[in-house]
This record gives C-alpha cells, structure tokens and sequence, in this order.
C-alpha cells in the first residue's frame, strides 16, 4: 500500500511539473483567472461570512463560560477570541469549509471535461490543458482564499464582539482592550502564510483528482469526494506541520 502513496504523489508532482511546462497566451489566461477569482472568492463569500460570524460568536461565548471568575480580567475574552481566531480558527476552518465547497466544484468541472473528453479536444488542438484548465484556478485560489481569510478573521472577531456586547458579558472597551493589549504582527503573518499554502492544496489536489477522472458520471462524482477528503487532511496535516515550523 505504501508504494502507492509515493506512485500518485509522484503522478502529482507531474502534473504541477506539466501546467507550468507549456504556458497559454497571456491574454486568455488572464481572462480566466478573473473568471476564477470570481468563482472562488464571490461565490465563497456569503458561505464563510455566516461561518465567521458564528465561531467567533461561540467562542466569546464559550470562553466566558469557561474563564469568569472574580479573579480573572474579562479582557481575557477579547484577547483569546481575537488570537486563536487568527492563529486557528480563520484560516483553518475557513479553508475546510473551503476544500468542501471549491474543492467539489474545482473537481467536478475538471472531471465532467475529461468524461465528455473536452480534455482530450483541447490537447488534439496543441493546448496544453492541465495548463488551460488547472493553472488560472490555482493562480485564483491563491489571491483569494487569503483575502477570504482575512474577511473571516474580521468578521470573527466582530462575531465574538457583538456577541459579548449582547449577551452582557462584557463591554466593547473590555472586548477591544483585550484583543489590542496582545496583538503581535507575527500572528497575522503566521495566518496568512496558512491561508497561502491551504489555498494551494485544495486547488491543486482538486485539479489533480478531476483531471484524472475514470468512468462516467459515477467517477465524477467519486473525484469530488476524493478531491474534499485528501484536501481537507492536508490541510490538517500542514496546519500542524506550519504550527511546528513557525510557533
């Protein structure tokens, strides 16, 4: 079993290798990198805004419930709402909410190509289709998953501010105290470099699977499954793996 993980990790790489190996004109692709940015960032707005909102919501919250004492400062909330919102919450579950919904998306138009074999039309025509196809959608998700990242956090943090405010757990200058008084600019670099490397993986791993689709419908179908599970594990696994390199 082992040497099948290095088989397809190796197909992989050469498929990252065959996009870049014969580039289209720039004006074509161009256009279709603003179609996808479009796609992937309008399209994902309404879905990670609702999710923002309501993590940072839970988490004031939660944190509440946990950490009020007589002893302990309500600024407290602010500052653990607003830091593990950039540092986990913002970019990782945004991104898994991401993998979910431009993931299956990336991977079945992908994949209902190469099954009505418009993939192999465009190659009969001398373009380079992994290139033409796969290249924009990578190129989009990796200018706007950070900017949905940085929407996520601001909205997150505004969850968990006008959740305090209403519920009455604590005041706006207690919420805005704590989030200022340890605000490190590291934390919002940490953040978007996630925000970066999961854009990449879910892009790339969702063009991998739906340009290698088998079968008919049915395989299109198993690629979008495919394409959200292993993105959505890797981005767990380089979720720990940048905590160990960079924290």
């Amino acid at each position: 079993m082992g040497h099948n993980y290095f088989y397809y990790f190796g197909h992989y790489l050469l498929f990252l290798k065959s996009m870049v190996s014969k580039p289209e004109k720039t004006s074509i692709f161009f256009k279709r990198i603003l179609d996808e940015m479009y796609k992937i960032g309008v399209g994902s707005l309404p879905i990670v805004a609702i999710t923002s909102l309501f993590i940072g919501a839970v988490t004031t919250v939660q944190t509440a419930y946990q950490l009020v004492s007589g002893f302990i400062s309500k600024t407290v909330i602010g500052t653990i709402v607003s830091d593990s919102t950039m540092l986990e919450l913002g970019p990782t579950i945004t991104c898994l909410v991401l993998s979910g919904k431009v993931g299956a998306h990336i991977a079945s138009e992908i994949g209902n190509m190469r099954i009505s074999e418009q993939i192999d039309a465009l190659e009969v025509m001398g373009i380079n289709a992994s290139g033409y196809l796969a290249l924009p959608k990578i190129l989009a998700g990796l200018v706007m998953i950070p900017m949905l990242n940085f929407i996520a956090i601001t909205l997150s943090i505004y969850g968990g501010y006008m959740a305090g405010e209403w519920s009455g757990i604590l005041t706006h200058q207690e919420f805005v105290t704590g989030a200022r008084d340890t605000f490190k600019g590291f934390t919002v670099f940490f953040s978007t470099t996630k925000a970066f490397t999961f854009a990449f993986i879910i892009t790339s791993i969702s063009s991998y699977q739906g340009y290698y689709t088998t079968g008919g419908a049915l395989g299109v179908g198993e690629s979008s499954t495919r394409a959200v599970v292993y993105s959505s594990v890797m981005v767990l696994f380089f979720d720990y793996i940048l905590a160990e390199i960079l924290l």
